[in-house]
């Protein structure tokens, strides 16, 4: 058995063992502080479906991280405050990151989702400000790269890995896909989450002997046609085109390429697996085609005990990426917070949250899981080191800022549950 999983599993364990009496009691005379943790999640625009999905994911983190709080520390130490962002437009953006920041006093940001609007938000609040903000869902590698003054994390991973295992899947390179294109042309949304996936996908498709026949921009607002789009990227019949879009934008095009141009060879990304676009589109449309996403391991017992924790409150997961690394997220502001109350902090700022989280997230330190809060605030009660391992990833936060997971193959599937069906895992993205 790997150290990881065994720790994990000692972690999940003491986790189970929450409100057994196995601990002391509350080491506060007055309850602790409640700080305020803001989230920018989209419930309207290109990125209406992931929000509201992903919001329920950073509800239950706050919820049990409240939860162990009150048996730990004596009372909850977070409150979240959900803001819808209003992507793509840019002054809102910014405007209701400014709010959570300067009215309800956010210690800690969680968003945005877009590429673009977290690095709006970086440039204009959380660098600014001082305070930490962590995206669930941003995978351009601009972010790794943005001067932030350490004050923008991810809890997903780059695009720098999906763009070169979306060439190994096109170029036939994954055994469990049997696909393999020569040519291939992208319609990308344009920002720097589709400029940089589409460029990463490009590079390493050309590396491995495919040709890129067009890499086409479409604007961030959602079009009623993309008819000149579609025109320029399917120019020489390309073997396949590439959806780097959100499902705002892929529901309209897609099917304009299916019904005006009688085009329909597809592969799709983390941004257009989605199950609006399976009721928009239907598996006429879909069925058979694969994608990339980041995802952990569906065999890490954290990612089972998440699914498990989501199921008791929500029901099914819906087959959207990155619910679990919005978890991710609360949770690893809520532990950096809580270390804070531990230590006696008087004053926990943005900047003492930021100093916090890579002594919550990353080694040396108990490993704890998820649900495994209790052990954790136990842990750090007693000035122990921990090292919180995600549903998403490990969340071993870098110097960018950056986490590693693997990066799922997985095909929209008639038969499969929810229409999507995980195919494989790409353990190890090879360097480039």
């Amino acid at each position: 058995m790997k150290r990881r999983t065994f720790l994990k599993g000692i972690g999940l364990a003491v986790g189970a063992m929450t409100l057994s009496g196995v601990f002391r009691g509350p080491i506060f005379a007055q309850p602790p502080p409640v700080m305020t943790i803001g989230t920018l999640l989209d419930s309207t625009g290109p990125l209406a479906e992931f929000g509201p999905a992903e919001r329920k994911g950073a509800d239950l983190a706050a919820s049990q991280l409240n939860e162990a709080a009150r048996a730990v520390f004596g009372g909850p130490i977070v409150r979240l405050v959900h803001e819808d962002p209003g992507f793509p437009n840019f002054a809102l953006v910014v405007d209701r990151a400014k709010k959570l920041v300067t009215v309800d006093k956010a210690v800690g940001l969680v968003g945005g989702l877009a590429s673009s609007a977290s690095l709006a938000i970086a440039r204009e609040v959380s660098k600014p400000f001082k305070v930490p903000q962590i995206s669930p869902a941003s995978t351009s590698p601009l972010l790794t790269v943005e001067p932030d003054d350490d004050f923008l994390f991810r809890s997903t991973a780059s695009d720098a890995l999906q763009g070169v295992v979306l060439a190994m899947l096109a170029a036939g390179e994954i055994k469990e896909a049997p696909v393999k294109y020569r040519t291939a042309a992208t319609l990308f949304v344009n920002n720097p989450y589709g400029q940089g996936l589409s460029d990463r996908f490009a590079k390493s498709f050309e590396k491995r002997g495919g040709r890129v026949l067009a890499q086409v921009p479409h604007p961030e607002d959602v079009l009623p046609s993309y008819a000149a789009e579609l025109r320029r990227a399917l120019t020489g019949n390309p073997d396949v085109l590439v959806a780097i879009s959100y499902p705002g934008h892929a529901n309209v095009y897609l099917k304009e390429a299916v019904e005006v141009f009688r085009y329909k060879s597809f592969l799709f990304v983390d941004g257009t697996r989605s199950a609006d676009m399976i009721k928009a589109l239907g598996f006429d449309i879909l069925h058979g085609f694969y994608g990339t996403v980041a995802s952990a391991d569906p065999q890490d017992p954290n990612v089972k005990k998440f699914e498990e924790e989501f199921k008791k409150v929500y029901g099914e997961i819906p087959p959207i990426p990155y619910i679990d690394t919005t978890y991710d997220a609360v949770a690893a502001l809520g532990l950096a917070i809580a270390k804070a109350i531990a230590d006696g902090v008087r004053d926990i700022t943005g900047v003492v949250v930021r100093d916090n989280l890579r002594p919550v997230s990353n080694p040396p330190g108990t490993v704890v899981g998820v649900a495994g809060f209790v052990a954790a605030l136990q842990a750090l009660r007693n000035k122990q080191d921990i090292n919180y391992e995600g549903a998403g990833s490990a969340l071993d936060f870098d110097a960018a800022g950056d986490v590693v997971s693997p990066i799922e193959i997985w095909q929209y599937n008639k038969d499969a549950p929810g229409g999507i069906k995980t195919i494989t895992l790409v353990k190890q993205v090879p360097p480039e």
